[in-house]
C-alpha cells in the first residue's frame, strides 16, 4: 500500500512529527509513506486546506497513493476539502477507535486529524495508535462484525451516489484556478514521488502542463 501524506499551512511544524509516527506502524506492515509536505512553517510553498484537499484528490484520482493521511487546527476544514471530490471518502478521526471503525465501517481512503484541537502531551503515541489501529486489518470487514453485510452494501451505496453528484476528476481539474492548483501541487518533492506513481495518463499530462 502507498500512503501519501499532506500537511497544510497552518501545523506545518508537526510534519516530523507525524511522518515519524506514520512511518513506524506502515513500515511494520511493508506500506511504503510518501511526504508530501508542507515540511516545516518556512517551506517556500504554503498550502491551505482546500489546496490539500486538491493534492489528496490528485493523488487518489491518478491511483498515485493508496490511502491519504492529513488534517488540519481541528480536522474540519481538511475532511470537508477532501470530500468535496470525486473518489475520495475522507473521515474525521480524533482517536483509536476513531481510525478502527472508519476503516471497518467506511472502508474510505483518507482520514483527516486535528492536529492542533487537543494536540497536547502524549500526542505522538495518540498517533502511533490511530495509525495502528487504522491499518489494523483489511478494511471494511464490519465492525461490529455481525453488521458488516448492511455497512458493506451501504458503501457500495455511497460509492455510486458519489457517481452522480460529483463530475469527473479531469473536468474539476481544468476548471479549478489555475494559481490554486499549482500551489498545490508545488511541493519540493511532488515531482519526484507523483509521476513515478500516478497511474492515469490523463491526469499526468494535464499536470505536468500546469507545472
Amino acid at each position: 500500500m502507498k500512503v501519501a501524506l499532506i500537511n497544510e499551512n497552518s501545523q506545518a511544524s508537526k510534519n516530523e512529527i507525524i511522518y515519524n509516527a506514520l512511518r513506524e506502524v506502515c513500515d511494520k506492515k511493508g506500506f511504503t509513506v510518501f511526504n508530501y509536505g508542507m515540511y516545516s512553517d518556512e517551506d517556500k510553498n504554503s498550502i491551505t486546506y482546500v489546496q490539500a484537499g486538491i493534492l489528496a484528490a490528485i493523488l487518489l484520482n491518478s491511483k498515485a497513493v493508496d490511502f491519504v493521511v492529513t488534517g488540519c487546527g481541528t480536522g474540519e476544514g481538511a475532511m470537508l476539502a477532501l470530500n468535496a471530490f470525486p473518489n475520495v471518502l475522507c473521515g474525521h478521526i480524533v482517536d483509536p477507535s476513531d481510525a478502527y471503525m472508519f476503516s471497518q465501517i467506511n472502508n474510505g481512503n483518507a482520514i483527516a486529524i486535528p492536529f492542533a484541537k487537543g494536540f497536547g502531551w502524549g500526542a505522538e503515541l495518540n498517533l502511533k495508535y490511530i495509525f495502528e489501529q487504522l491499518f489494523a486489518e483489511e478494511a471494511g470487514k464490519g465492525y461490529p462484525k455481525e453488521r458488516a453485510v448492511p455497512e458493506q452494501r451501504n458503501k457500495k451505496i455511497l460509492d455510486e451516489v458519489k457517481k452522480i453528484t460529483h463530475t469527473s476528476f479531469i473536468d474539476i481539474l481544468q476548471n479549478l484556478d489555475r494559481e490554486l492548483l499549482k500551489g498545490a501541487i508545488s511541493s519540493e518533492r511532488f515531482k519526484e514521488y507523483f509521476f513515478k506513481n500516478c497511474k492515469d495518463d490523463e491526469i499526468a499530462k494535464f499536470l505536468m502542463n500546469i507545472i
